[in-house]
């Protein structure tokens, strides 16, 4: 495994074992399988696990908490996040804390190395492109943000529970970048990386969700990058193992796997898997700390460390990669 630098923590391994999968958002497993691949993330040297209450109703920190015991963590980095939404002033540190102290809690954890905003940010009038009813709860608005949510985040600081706090990078492009370029700027940025440069289903926020504009920014500001949607939802793999979701919310998910054909059949060409060459870009694009896995068990975990031990891609091989997909 290599490491990088990642302001935060000095070094991180270029894999980051991600919630989805153990959490079981990305198919089904079991605790034991889970728990598992928590072990064998750890003897292939990963070193930081990146997990939210969302993630199965907080069964991904559970399974954390289980995995580990106390002298485990000392040399490990965790994330958690929470889904703020937009609150009076007054309710925000509340609604942190009591987020925290429950994920704290389910990781048998004292604190967070980093604590992420996991709403999408938007300026205070947007009217989100889908789903504009889930505005309150699944929405940050800029002045929430800027006059109560980053106060709250460094309180938490000095009470000892993160040592860290960063933003999802998703939302609207205007919001998110006016976020970065603050005074008080995110430690780290999760930001959607993949060839389809498509956020897909959780792209909600604006009709035309530009990943590439909140990397560039990023990149541009020295903001550590820690790469989500690496695989873009299943899309960028040999076979979407779920079936798309009753209320038709991730149906993008699913024509993102039609459009990515051309790349299936270019990772078929160069004789490696899709998932692997999906993984691949993401680690050779520029300024990414660490990729965030989705994977739900051993197997998969195996194939993601087997592409993080190849070379990084060429710069005329990411453009090949990106071609194929522009036809």
């Amino acid at each position: 495994m290599n490491y990088r630098d990642f302001k935060p923590y000095s070094k991180i391994s270029s894999l980051t074992l991600g919630g989805g999968g153990i959490g079981q958002v990305w198919g089904e497993t079991t605790s034991e399988e889970a728990i598992k691949t928590v072990h064998a993330a750890i003897d292939h040297g990963i070193n930081h696990f990146d997990v939210a209450p969302m993630y199965g109703k907080g069964e991904a920190e559970r399974i954390i908490g289980k995995s580990l015991n106390r002298s485990d963590a000392d040399d490990l980095f965790f994330t958690t996040k929470c889904q703020l939404g937009t609150l009076p002033d007054i309710q925000v540190y509340d609604k942190l804390n009591d987020s925290l102290t429950r994920s704290l809690d389910n990781m048998k954890l004292e604190k967070v190395n980093l604590f992420l905003l996991h709403s999408q940010l938007i300026e205070d009038h947007y009217k989100l492109y889908k789903f504009d009813e889930m505005r309150a709860k699944s929405a940050t608005t800029l002045s929430c943000f800027f006059n109560a949510a980053i106060p709250a985040f460094e309180r938490l600081q000095k009470e000892g529970k993160i040592d860290h706090w960063g933003i999802g990078g998703l939302g609207q492009e205007e919001a998110i970048i006016q976020a970065l370029n603050h005074s008080q700027a995110p430690s780290a940025v999760q930001c959607v990386i993949n060839p389809l440069n498509s956020a897909g289903a959780i792209g909600y926020v604006s009709e035309a969700f530009n990943p590439l504009a909140i990397l560039s920014e990023c990149q541009q500001l020295d903001i550590p990058i820690l790469a989500i949607r690496a695989v873009q939802a299943g899309a960028l793999t040999s076979s979407m193992d779920r079936s798309p979701h009753e209320s038709g919310f991730d149906k993008s998910d699913f024509d993102d796997f039609d459009k990515a054909e051309p790349f299936r059949d270019l990772a078929i060409e160069w004789g490696e898997s899709p998932a692997s060459l999906a993984h691949r870009y993401a680690l050779s694009i520029k300024g990414v700390a660490s990729v965030i896995l989705g994977v739900k068990n051993r197997t998969e975990l195996k194939e993601c460390v087997e592409a993080e031990a190849k070379d990084l891609l060429s710069d005329s091989e990411i453009q090949q990669i990106e071609n194929c997909l522009k036809g």
